[in-house]
């Protein structure tokens, strides 16, 4: 079968074609036949060796996010059959529950292969079925910066009906935040640079739109739009760059959920506004495999459609797909099709 591995060493100019065999699946195993996959930052870090252990070693099979029908099953297996369009979990070590010691280290695309090759063999509880109203195209898009985003906005953070929530920027994670916080009935505020991506957001949703650049202290503008008292959640992806300005715009007892560092790693957080306020200052990395069915099941219940970008890659082109991600001219996932 064919597969794009990340050979020899770190660095995406290390990634080959190669052929490898076909797997065969134990009695509690699955094998996927692959159709799409999709592009995360995370890919981008983990093949320049930016995860240390937790990344694995080369060769590696790399990317976490992919989708494709169900080619051949175990023995034991009953929970999915021949011809089921499904996705691989993040992780198939998270099935239930918040992260724990072992969650990294079952993790696709580094240190265990992903996504990137025509066959791919999992445990069968590392599966989720995609909603039914999804192409393979759309729900490659959904194991990682979904979840991520369900997992902020819902498990974590108990979005509620009526309250207001802010996303950074037009990256995957704060489309999806958008689309997850817009069912559960909350009033949404977006950011972002480009006023052509603002109005593409307005599409899927976004009831306040602000251009942080024409607007840079954002977070006053927050402000006046909640009548004084800020926004209950505020999705952070900017980490240094945005902070600060979260915590100024979150209303008290509301939550920063920091998904992102895209602004730096190292914050000058006042933090006198987050103990005097009783702000709860989150981290969010993914989700569980029961996250993942939860969300699932909201989305076919909404008939969501996830944003894909508008520039399409085949499979051979993944490090054309890489290259596009850091020049930020995407709007929605990054999707390589077999």
């Amino acid at each position: 079968m064919k597969a794009m591995r990340l050979e020899d060493d770190w660095g995406v100019e290390n990634i080959r074609a190669v052929d490898l065999a076909e797997p065969e699946p134990g009695p509690d195993e699955v094998v996927i036949r692959i159709e799409a996959v999709s592009i995360n930052p995370r890919d981008l870090v983990l093949m320049q060796g930016g995860y240390g252990r937790m990344g694995g070693t080369p060769p590696i099979v790399p990317l976490c996010d992919g989708a494709g029908r169900i080619a051949a099953t175990g023995a034991n297996v009953s929970s999915v059959a021949v011809g089921d369009l499904v996705c691989p979990t993040f992780s198939r070590t998270w099935l239930h529950g918040t992260a724990g010691a072992t969650t990294s280290f079952g993790a696709h695309g580094g240190p265990l292969d992903g996504t990137m090759q025509e066959l791919m063999l999992v445990p069968a509880d590392a599966v989720v079925k995609a909603p039914a109203h999804m192409r393979a195209t759309e729900a490659a898009t959904l194991p990682c910066a979904a979840v991520t985003a369900w997992n902020a906005i819902v498990e974590q953070g108990a979005i509620k009906a009526g309250q207001t929530v802010v996303l950074q920027g037009t990256g995957a994670v704060s489309l999806f935040a958008l689309q997850i916080a817009k069912m559960h009935g909350a009033s949404t505020i977006l950011t972002s640079s480009s006023d052509q991506k603002l109005e593409r957001a307005k599409g899927l949703g976004a009831d306040h739109l602000i251009n942080y650049r024409e607007v840079p202290d954002w977070h006053k503008i927050v402000r006046d739009i909640t009548s004084g008292v800020g926004a209950h959640h505020i999705i952070d992806v900017g980490g240094g760059g945005t902070l600060d300005k979260s915590a100024a715009a979150v209303c008290a007892s509301g939550t920063i959920s920091l998904i992102g560092v895209l602004g730096g790693a190292v914050s000058e957080l006042q933090l006198g506004k987050i103990v005097t306020r009783n702000v709860r200052l989150q981290g969010v990395t993914v989700g569980s495999r029961e996250m993942f069915e939860n969300m699932a099941a909201a989305m076919a219940l909404h008939g969501t459609q996830p944003a894909i970008d508008d520039e399409g890659f085949d499979f051979e082109d993944l490090p054309a797909a890489l290259a596009r991600l850091p020049k930020g001219a995407h709007f929605g996932k990054i999707v390589c099709e077999f």
